[in-house]
C-alpha cells in the first residue's frame, strides 16, 4: 500500500485591494485614519499596512464609477467595517480626514455608514 503525500501551500491573508480613480489620493485617507504606512506604491497603486500584519491596497481603474449607496444603480461591491468607542467623534473625526456622511443610515445607534473620499462606503460601530 502506497501511502500519497500532499503538501498544502501556505495561504496568508495579505490585504484588501480598492478599485479607484486616484490610489495615492484613497490611501493617504486610509493611512491617516488605520495608521499605517505606504509598503508599496507606484502610480496606479499603493499597499498600505505594517510590517507583518494585513493590509488595504488601492487600484487605479481608468473608468472608475463611485457605488452609489443605497441606491443599487453602482453596487458597493466590499466594504470594511471598523470598531469605535464613540460614534459621535469619530464620524467628526472622519468628516475632518474627507469623509460624508449618507443620508440613508440603517442602524444610526449601532452603527454609522460613511463614505470614504472615493465614494466607498464603510461603517464604524461599537459593536467590535
Amino acid at each position: 500500500m502506497t501511502t500519497k503525500t500532499t503538501s498544502t501551500p501556505a495561504f496568508r491573508y495579505a490585504a484588501v485591494t480598492f478599485d479607484c480613480a486616484d490610489p495615492a489620493e484613497l490611501s493617504r485617507f486610509y493611512a491617516e485614519l488605520l495608521d499605517m504606512s505606504a509598503l508599496y506604491s507606484t502610480d496606479d497603486f499603493v499597499l498600505l499596512g505594517k510590517e507583518g500584519s494585513t493590509g488595504l491596497g488601492f487600484n487605479r481603474l481608468a473608468d472608475y464609477r463611485p457605488p452609489t449607496w443605497p441606491d443599487p444603480v453602482q453596487e458597493k461591491q466590499a466594504h470594511i467595517e471598523l470598531g469605535v468607542d464613540d460614534l459621535d467623534t469619530a464620524e467628526k473625526h472622519l468628516h475632518t480626514l474627507g469623509a460624508t456622511t449618507p443620508e440613508h443610515q440603517p442602524g444610526e445607534d449601532r452603527w454609522r455608514v460613511l463614505l470614504d473620499p472615493a465614494g466607498h462606503p464603510f461603517c464604524i460601530t461599537t459593536l467590535l
